[in-house]
C-alpha cells in the first residue's frame, strides 16, 4: 500500500468540550434557582422532547451541568448533594467526565428512573421536572416508586434559567424525498395511519418522534448529528391533512410548496393552541406514553381530550422497508463495502508499524467513506477500541483516551454511515499479529453465533426474542456470554437504532418481511480485548411456505486469521465461503490495485 495522508475527520469530534471544573459553579447556580422556585430537587435528563439518541447542542443540558456526554443518563440535584445515574455502558466515562467530589455516579439497571432519586431530597420533598423532557409513563413509574418519599412537580426548566450562553435551536435545510427513494407517497402513508386511527377509534394522533414524522412525510433534515432528522411535532387527524409543527425559522416558501396537499406547515408556537382545541372539541387523541412528552399529555387532558395510550402508530409500518427503501439500503451497503475494503487493506498494511492510534483509525475510515459524495455523515460516533478498550462495549475515543494500537493486539471498530441511499452499521474485529488460542476460540464462537442468525429459517410469527439464543449458544457452551442485545432495528436513511423490532429478549414483536436488523454477537474480556462481528440483515420470504429467513446486506470480509477453522461445521464453512465469494463478486470489480489484491486474498475460500 502507498502512503496516504488523511484530512481531519469531519463526522466525529474527539474533543470533550464539557469541563469538570464547570460542575461546581453550575450546581451552585442551579441550587440558587431551585431555592427561588421553592423546590427541593431538580431532574436533569439527557433526553430532549423528541427522545433522540443524538440531541442538538441547545438541548445538551445534562452535559452542560455535569460534563457527562453519554447518550443516556439522568442527574438528580438536591439542596446539598447531586447524583448522576447511568447504565453499564458508561461506568468508566461518567466518573472521568464529571466532578466526582460534587456528583456521585451510580450505575443502575435499565428499566425506568431509579428510586434512589428520592434519596436526594428530604422526606416529603418536592422534585421539579421539565414536562417536555419526560414521558407520562416515566413520570407515573417514578412517582409510584417514590410513593410518599417525594412529590414530582412539573415546571419550567431551571437549567435554561442559568444557561447564559445556551446555543440556539438548530435550523437546517429540509429535504423532500422523491418516490424513487421513499417508495411510497406521503399521501398513501398518511392514509394507512388514518385507517389505523379509525380502528383505534381515535380522532387524531400526536407524533413526537422525528423518525416517525420524517418517514411519514418523506422528509429529511440535519438538525442533529449522525441522523437526518427534522425536529418538530405532527398532528395526524383521522380525516384531512396532518399538521407539521416546526421552528418558524425552518418554514420556507419552498417547503410549504413541496408539502402542499400533503401536510400543513405550521409554527411550533401554535402547537399548544391546537392541543387545547382537540380537548375543547372533546376529541379522542392517541399518544405514545413511552415517547410523547408529559407536557403534551397534560395539555390534552386538562383541555378535556380523552387519551388513548398506545405505541406510536408509525413505528411498525416504518420498520417494514419497501422495495425502494431496500434497494437504497443495498446500494448504501455496496458503497460502504468499497470504503471498508480500502480501509481494511490500509489497516493491514499499517497496523504492524505500531504507529496507528484509535483516532487515526477513525479518521482514515471516515476519509475512505467520504470519497463517495453521497456519504453525508457517520450514523453514530465510531467505536474504535484497541486492546483492552475494545472490551468497553460502547467505548468512545477522545483526545484524552486515545492510545496507540500495539502490534499483536485485537482491534475492534464498530462504525456506520449515512448515505443518501441508506444507513449502514458494521463491526469488524481485526488481528494485528498472531492471536492466542483463547482469542481464536472466542472469535470463532462469536462467528458461529453470527452465522447461526444469518442462516436461520423460522416460521412467520417468530420474534427476535425467540432467535436470540441462536447467537449465544456457542458462547454459553463454554460458560461465557455478552451483556448486550444481539440485534437492533435500523432505519432507511434514518436512525441507525430504531424500534420496535430487534433480536434480544426484550424484542417480542414478530419479525416481518422488510425488517432490517443488526446481527452482532460479541465477547469481551475486561482489560484485555473485545470481539464483535456485525452485519446488517433483512427479513425476506423463505422458499419454504410460511417461513422467513435473512438476507445479509453488509459486504466486507471477516478476518480469517482469527478463526479456528476446525471449530466450524461444513455448513458454517459453506456459508462463510459463500459470503466472501459474494463480497468479492460485488466489491472486487469496483476496487483496483493493491486494494483489489488484498480483497481477493481476504475473501479466498477456507
Amino acid at each position: 500500500m502507498t502512503d496516504q495522508t488523511f484530512p481531519p475527520a469531519i463526522f466525529q469530534s474527539f474533543e470533550e468540550k464539557a469541563d469538570p471544573k464547570n460542575v461546581a459553579p453550575r450546581l451552585k447556580a442551579l441550587r440558587a434557582a431551585m431555592a427561588k422556585a421553592g423546590v427541593d430537587g431538580f431532574l436533569v435528563p439527557r433526553a430532549d422532547a423528541h427522545r433522540g439518541e443524538s440531541v442538538p447542542a441547545s438541548e445538551a443540558r445534562l452535559a452542560y451541568l455535569t460534563g457527562f456526554t453519554g447518550s443516556a443518563g439522568i442527574a438528580m440535584v438536591g439542596k446539598k448533594k447531586a447524583g448522576l445515574f447511568i447504565d453499564s455502558r458508561y461506568t468508566l466515562q461518567a466518573p472521568a467526565q464529571t466532578d466526582t467530589a460534587k456528583v456521585s455516579v451510580h450505575e443502575v439497571l435499565q428499566g425506568g428512573l431509579p428510586v434512589e432519586i428520592g434519596d436526594y431530597v428530604p422526606k416529603g420533598g418536592t422534585i421539579r421536572y421539565d414536562p417536555w423532557l419526560h414521558t407520562p409513563a416515566e413520570i407515573r413509574d417514578l412517582q409510584a416508586k417514590l410513593g410518599k418519599r417525594a412529590k414530582l412537580m412539573p415546571g419550567p426548566n431551571l437549567i435554561d434559567a442559568i444557561w447564559k450562553d445556551r446555543p440556539g435551536a438548530p435550523v437546517s435545510p429540509i429535504e423532500v424525498l422523491g418516490h424513487n427513494r421513499a417508495g411510497k407517497t406521503a399521501a398513501d402513508k398518511i392514509a394507512d395511519i388514518q385507517a389505523s386511527l379509525a380502528q383505534d377509534r381515535a380522532d387524531a394522533a400526536v407524533l413526537t418522534l422525528p423518525e416517525s414524522i420524517c418517514w411519514l412525510l418523506n422528509i429529511r433534515g440535519r438538525d442533529v448529528p449522525n441522523t437526518p432528522f427534522v425536529l418538530g411535532f405532527a398532528l395526524v387527524p383521522r380525516k384531512g391533512e396532518p399538521s407539521l409543527y416546526l421552528d418558524p425559522a425552518k418554514i420556507t416558501p419552498e417547503l410549504t410548496r413541496a408539502l402542499d396537499g400533503v401536510a400543513k406547515v405550521v409554527s411550533s408556537k401554535n402547537l399548544p393552541t391546537a392541543l387545547a382545541k382537540l380537548g375543547k372539541d372533546k376529541k379522542t387523541v392517541l399518544i405514545d406514553p413511552a415517547t410523547a412528552p408529559e407536557a403534551i399529555a397534560a395539555t390534552l387532558k386538562s383541555a378535556g381530550a380523552a387519551l388513548i395510550e398506545k405505541r406510536d402508530p408509525v413505528l411498525l409500518p416504518k420498520s417494514r422497508k419497501n422495495e425502494a427503501e431496500l434497494a437504497g439500503m443495498r446500494e448504501a451497503h455496496k458503497l460502504d463495502g468499497v470504503a471498508l475494503a480500502k480501509f481494511l487493506a490500509w489497516f493491514d498494511d499499517k497496523a504492524p508499524s505500531g504507529e496507528l492510534t484509535e483516532i487515526g483509525i477513525v479518521t482514515a475510515l471516515e476519509a475512505f467513506r467520504r470519497e463517495d459524495e453521497t456519504c453525508v455523515d457517520a450514523s453514530f460516533d465510531t467505536i474504535s477500541g484497541a486492546g483492552g478498550n475494545g472490551a468497553i462495549v460502547h467505548y468512545r475515543v477522545t483526545d484524552k483516551t486515545d492510545r496507540v494500537l500495539k502490534p499483536g493486539e485485537l482491534m475492534l471498530v464498530d462504525s456506520g454511515a449515512q448515505y443518501l441511499s441508506g444507513t449502514t452499521d458494521i463491526t469488524r474485529t481485526m488481528a494485528t499479529g498472531p492471536a492466542t488460542d483463547e482469542q481464536r476460540d472466542r472469535f470463532t464462537r462469536v462467528l458461529k453465533g453470527m452465522i447461526a442468525i444469518s442462516m436461520a429459517r423460522f416460521p412467520k410469527g417468530t420474534s427476535g426474542a425467540q432467535l436470540d439464543v441462536l447467537a449465544r449458544q456457542f458462547l454459553w457452551q463454554d460458560g461465557v456470554t455478552y451483556n448486550h442485545g444481539t440485534g437492533h432495528g435500523v432505519g432507511a436513511y434514518l436512525g441507525v437504532h430504531e424500534g420496535p423490532i430487534g433480536i434480544s429478549p426484550r424484542y417480542t414483536l414478530p419479525l416481518e418481511v422488510g425488517n432490517v436488523i443488526s446481527n452482532e454477537p460479541g465477547y469481551y474480556k475486561t482489560g484485555e480485548y473485545g470481539i464483535r462481528i456485525e452485519n446488517l440483515i433483512v427479513v425476506v420470504e423463505s422458499p419454504k411456505t410460511g417461513f422467513l429467513e435473512f438476507e445479509t446486506l453488509t459486504l466486507a470480509p471477516i478476518d480469517r486469521r482469527l478463526m479456528d477453522v476446525g471449530m466450524l461445521t461444513a455448513g458454517e464453512r459453506d456459508w462463510l465461503n459463500g459470503y466472501h465469494q459474494r463480497v468479492w463478486a460485488e466489491i472486487g470489480p469496483v476496487v483496483t490495485g493493491a486494494v483489489k489484491d488484498w480483497l481477493k486474498a481476504a475473501t479466498a475460500a477456507i
